[in-house]
């Protein structure tokens, strides 16, 4: 990294010429992917929407995601920055940067830089990571069978200490930013959702979201037991995008994934694995924004044809069938995803040292920043039109795809009447 990347006030900069960095009736939301060590991203993302004054009304997180969307809903929003860089400090503390590092990826020589991750993800495997985890003694293997640590790995009772001094559960539930956390029962294998719209979230909620098989074990949450949402969908965008529309706001959603769904062949064993992560856990999240562009399509089709409807059709069942589809408000998705580094492997997500969470961290600074610099965003269209997709942030502004409803509404419009 240099020191000429873009920042917050840079984007700032940018949309006094431009337009706003958000509209004044826009209603922000954070989601946040799972990922482990590459959580840090997140945090980076997170500190250029303070910077540039965009506070998130809702978080929503699976797995590490979640542990970062408490750590903002837990906190006053002048704090959330503080408080992400003193549980990202603290998990990497075992393997600070090394003499001479001079911060953001400068300073270590490039070859050494793949073995030193490996050294950093080996010593997290054998010794666990300060403030998160530590290998069960005696080991699984040796624990009385039903037993919680018969069953996983490792012991995650320091994050619940962490968890409980960093974050204020009072605020988190009562403190104006809502949150959502997903988890996976254990014995259903159903996915569920723990929100403080609904409901009374306390520290059992946050780690069940994290609690990744079979590294670590479930969490028990009113006689049902958890495991980590990540193993049925990584990403939980759904949710959002599934909750009913109380206002005419337009609903802006920042969607920070950990894991690029596209990708390289890979040339050996270890990119094998990191690949086969990357798909895995990436959740199909294009798939799931085009698959919300249809069913608005549908939508407001059906609208339009129930409009057309004499009166006494309008009773029918089928009619009131498709008015239930709705026209939900309209909605901006601005994408942000981590790609990984030449020097990155497979353990990406359980390599804590300091110099990969800079380079994490920064790297989500920079991303946010460029996409809120980006005139594409500071220029987009203000006009009713459903969705709108911003991936400005992925390889340059070649890259970027900007999706408009309307755009589809009118090529639809134009084969039907040709």
């Amino acid at each position: 990294m240099t020191d000429a990347v873009p920042t917050a006030q840079t984007a700032k900069a940018s949309a006094a010429t431009n337009g706003p960095l958000l509209d004044a009736d826009a209603d922000p939301i954070l989601v946040l992917q799972g990922g482990g060590a590459l959580g840090a991203y997140q945090a980076g993302v997170l500190q250029s929407m303070v910077e540039a004054g965009i506070r998130p009304s809702w978080v929503s997180g699976i797995s590490i995601g979640a542990i970062n969307a408490a750590l903002i809903a837990g906190n006053a929003p002048e704090h959330w920055v503080q408080r992400l860089q003193e549980f990202w400090f603290l998990v990497s503390s075992a393997m600070p940067a090394p003499a001479g590092f001079k911060g953001w990826g400068q300073g270590l020589p490039p070859t050494l830089r793949p073995v030193l991750n490996d050294a950093n993800a080996l010593q997290a495997l054998l010794f666990g990571v300060p403030g998160f985890f530590t290998p069960r003694l005696p080991p699984a293997l040796f624990q009385p069978r039903g037993s919680l640590p018969a069953i996983s790995n490792y012991d995650t009772a320091p994050l619940q200490t962490t968890l409980e001094r960093l974050i204020d559960f009072e605020r988190l539930n009562h403190g104006g930013t809502r949150l959502s956390v997903g988890a996976v029962n254990v014995r259903s294998g159903n996915f569920a959702y723990f929100d403080t719209a609904h409901q009374r979230l306390d520290v059992r909620h946050v780690m069940a979201s994290g609690a990744l098989p079979p590294g670590f074990p479930p969490v028990e949450i009113d006689g049902e037991h958890y495991w980590d949402g990540g193993l049925v969908s990584n990403t939980p965008l759904q949710q959002v995008l599934d909750e009913p529309v109380t206002d005419s706001r337009r609903r802006v959603v920042f969607q920070v994934d950990l894991f690029a769904a596209q990708g390289a062949l890979p040339s050996n064993l270890d990119e094998v694995t990191e690949r086969e992560k990357d798909i895995r856990f990436s959740s199909r999240t294009r798939l799931n924004t085009t698959m919300e562009l249809d069913r608005r399509l549908l939508a407001q089709a059906a609208q339009r044809l129930l409009d057309k409807l004499p009166p006494a059709l309008r009773g029918d069942p089928d009619a009131q069938l498709l008015a239930t589809l709705g026209c939900a408000a309209e909605l901006d998705v601005v994408h942000l995803i981590y790609r990984s580094r030449q020097e990155e492997h497979q353990s990406k997500d359980y390599e804590f040292s300091r110099q990969s969470v800079l380079d994490h961290w920064r790297a989500g600074q920079t991303d946010m920043a460029t996409t809120l610099a980006d005139t594409r965003w500071c220029r987009r269209a203000t006009e009713a039109g459903g969705v709108r997709v911003f991936d400005l942030a992925a390889d340059g502004p070649g890259t970027a795809r900007t999706v408009r409803l309307r755009d589809q509404l009118d090529r639809l419009a134009a084969a039907a009447a040709g």
